[in-house]
């Protein structure tokens, strides 16, 4: 999973320009960089021009997907992933730094030919690069996905057991008569549902 771009922009009438911009280029060739750089800002114009506000989408191109929302105040975010890279990381990204840019920003700022100074992205592409450290709902999953792993080699452990502890249970003294039997009435019932 790889974050290649973050890039706000601002969208007027029907045209659109880069506001702030951060890149990872670093997984393509030396020489190819500024033709890729190049291409994500074509791109991201081109898309922003046709996303209605208040939309969001994600726009497939070969092995990238670029990840566009519009926002409602007049600028859009867009994020080039990987096809890999989670949306929902994506887009939750989205709407953490429009809503700090516009916070930082006011709209009277946008009008200038210079990129504005939005260091943050930089770091937001270092954080994000692995979705499950930056996302807290993918971390929790990744926890619970471990969490269940371990219980399952836990029962399966008590399962290979479990022929011993048919000799245990007959060879017990201090288990009474009643118990035993107790215990192999309850391991013929639940017979059934024997995993395997």
């Amino acid at each position: 999973m790889k974050l290649y771009s973050i890039a706000v922009l601002k969208k007027d009438s029907d045209k659109a320009k880069v506001l702030a911009s951060q890149y990872d280029l670093s997984s393509f060739g030396y020489f190819q960089r500024g033709s890729v750089q190049e291409f994500m800002n074509f791109t991201s114009i081109t898309i922003v021009e046709r996303t209605q506000t208040g939309q969001r989408q994600s726009v497939e191109s070969e092995n990238n997907v670029a990840h566009v929302y519009a926002h409602p105040q007049g600028i859009s975010g867009v994020i080039f992933s990987d096809k890999e890279y989670p949306s929902r990381v994506a887009f939750s990204l989205l709407n953490k730094v429009l809503d700090e840019f516009l916070v930082k920003f006011p709209p009277e700022k946008w009008n200038g030919t210079q990129l504005l100074d939005y260091p943050e992205l930089t770091s937001y592409l270092q954080k994000y690069q692995d979705p499950k450290q930056a996302d807290t709902i993918m971390k929790v999953q990744n926890e619970l996905d471990e969490t269940t792993a371990i219980l399952h080699k836990t029962i399966d452990s008590v399962l290979q057991r479990g022929e011993k502890l048919d000799s245990l249970v007959d060879r017990s003294e201090t288990l009474s008569s009643q118990s035993k039997m107790f215990y192999k009435t309850a391991k013929k019932t639940n017979s059934c549902c024997v995993l395997m």
